[in-house]
């Protein structure tokens, strides 16, 4: 064989690919295709769970708010250690989404969550009792709106020491030491024969648990401006101590039937979850 024709075997073997080369390409490009794979698996969740924080940021900032109730002051329809959602949009001006969103005015009996007049970084829920123009009056712990007795299956006058200012509102020779004096004072200029009449703008409010709410007749009107939405459902409940559910004193005899199991279904209140709030 001549060196020219071992040169050109030479020249053809450099040529030839190298087996093992091969094989380790077959194995890595498996492996390139997995990693891009699970990159876009990855990138795929990210991008779905931005998506649900983002919607649940505008829910919560814009169309409903989770609230917990700490008092009784609105038994029997609202219990100590509900947890409320709110409709913010319901009072809300009209705007570019009145055609896709319920706005409507704010009704007699309604309960609404508004801020506190004397504390406005607090919010409080309380029952529309009067509107604007409405005269108000108490007689006894019940309601007269422009004279006419009021129905009202939802308030509780639970039994208790009778109080005049509370229960005979308004009475001008009757103060509390709950009152709000600012109040006391402009109250004189609202009440007309006998009658408290509510401005325009502004809503006068009651606790439905009558005998023991701080509302409208301690602190006085809430303004329409200050209405933030109106609660629609209790989406869970955690029992809690309140003035209808202490019974007497504890019980502190030893039992064995407080399993942990009977401790965690009594934690809760299983039976208002999903409650409609009327």
């Amino acid at each position: 064989m001549t060196d020219g024709s071992m040169e050109a075997m030479d020249g053809g073997a450099a040529q030839m690919p190298d087996a093992q080369a091969l094989g380790a390409a077959e194995i890595c490009a498996p492996e390139v295709v997995r990693v891009a794979s699970q990159t876009e698996e990855l990138l795929t969740l990210l991008q779905g769970m931005a998506t649900i924080l983002i919607t649940a940021l505008f829910i919560l900032t814009f169309l409903v708010q989770p609230y917990r109730i700490p008092s009784a002051s609105m038994e029997d329809t609202l219990l100590v250690g509900d947890f409320l959602l709110v409709n913010k949009m319901v009072y809300a001006p009209p705007g570019p989404w009145r055609h896709l969103l319920p706005y409507h005015v704010v009704q007699r009996d309604a309960v609404i969550v508004f801020h506190y007049p004397l504390h406005p970084e607090t919010h409080l829920v309380k029952r529309v009792i009067g509107l604007p123009q409405d005269r108000i009056r108490l007689v006894e712990g019940h309601v007269y709106v422009n004279e006419e007795p009021v129905e009202e299956p939802f308030a509780r006058n639970a039994p208790g020491e009778a109080n005049l200012y509370r229960d005979d509102f308004p009475s001008l020779a009757y103060t509390d030491p709950g009152v709000d004096m600012r109040w006391w004072i402009r109250m004189h200029r609202d009440v007309h024969d006998g009658e408290l009449v509510v401005p325009a703008g502004r809503y006068f409010v009651l606790g439905d648990n009558r005998r023991d709410s701080l509302d409208s007749r301690y602190w006085g009107f809430v303004h329409q401006s200050n209405i933030v939405g109106e609660p629609f459902l209790v989406y869970f409940s955690l029992r809690a101590p309140s003035a209808s559910e202490l019974t007497g004193l504890p019980d502190d005899r030893l039992t064995h039937d407080h399993s942990l199991w009977m401790q965690t279904m009594r934690v809760a209140r299983w039976d208002r979850i999903f409650h409609i709030i009327h």
